[in-house]
């Protein structure tokens, strides 16, 4: 670990730990009409996802009273649904110091990029099979903004944009099983994609592949998509394990 980083600061064998500070998830009041339960885990899953899980310098620790305060609910269902979300593995709990988002090590997020390469490009295969034309049309659409000015120029609206236009790939293969089994996945590529966007020319090669990505599926291209796809992720892939140390 380089103990340079800021993220990287080491304890000695029986320093003190300092206490974690909660970070506020984007949560809205919840409805009555569902189970709080089932509503408080769907909304805090929801967040998990959307949450910067890397961009902080320590893990993510979540406040049972902040989020019954959020969802205006009991704490009772909020117990509830973060026992779900830790048996999921989306959540763990440390004995004296609370409950915490999941954060992967730099190898064990490498080996799930290379996974999500294998099902997204298996996706971008079924796609060229089953997909509509209006449907591959939409992925070209994500990118109009960006066709007179630089990705670097709106970077916060283009990591969005490549987060969905990930996430259509997916989609548009037909297959639920695939958009279920990626869910652990989303959380932590995502957060990569949009960490990583913005350094080196990331960004500028992103919508050249995309774009390549598109002609391929709108050709029906099979082995064109399902390659393009795999190697984009890849490439992800590659890039944290060579600047990515921070994560050790």
């Amino acid at each position: 670990m380089n103990d340079d980083h800021p993220r990287a600061a080491a304890t000695g064998a029986g320093a003190s730990v300092a206490p974690a500070t909660a970070i506020p998830l984007a949560l809205r009041p919840l409805p009555t009409s569902v189970s709080f339960r089932d509503q408080a885990y769907e909304a805090i899953k929801q967040a998990i996802m959307e949450a910067d899980i890397y961009a902080h310098p320590n893990e993510m620790r979540l406040d049972e009273r902040q989020l019954s305060k959020s969802l205006g609910v009991s704490r009772t269902p909020i117990r509830e649904a973060m026992t779900l979300l830790e048996r999921e593995g989306f959540l763990r709990t440390v004995p004296r110091r609370g409950i915490f988002i999941v954060r992967k090590t730099k190898r064990q997020l490498v080996e799930m990029i290379e996974m999500w390469a294998a099902i997204e490009s298996m996706a971008a295969r079924l796609a060229t099979l089953n997909a509509s034309d209006d449907d591959i049309g939409k992925l070209r659409r994500m990118f109009d903004e960006f066709r007179t000015s630089t990705p670097a120029e709106h970077i916060e609206e283009y990591s969005h944009a490549n987060i969905a236009f990930h996430q259509a790939i997916i989609a548009l293969s037909g297959s639920h099983l695939m958009g279920k089994t990626i869910e652990n996945l989303f959380v932590h590529v995502r957060a990569m994609r949009r960490l990583t966007i913005s350094q080196s020319d990331r960004a500028e090669r992103s919508i050249v592949d995309h774009m390549r990505i598109i002609e391929a599926l709108e050709r029906r291209d099979t082995e064109q998509a399902e390659r393009l796809v795999r190697e984009h992720s890849l490439d992800l892939a590659r890039f944290v394990e060579k600047n990515c140390d921070f994560l050790e």
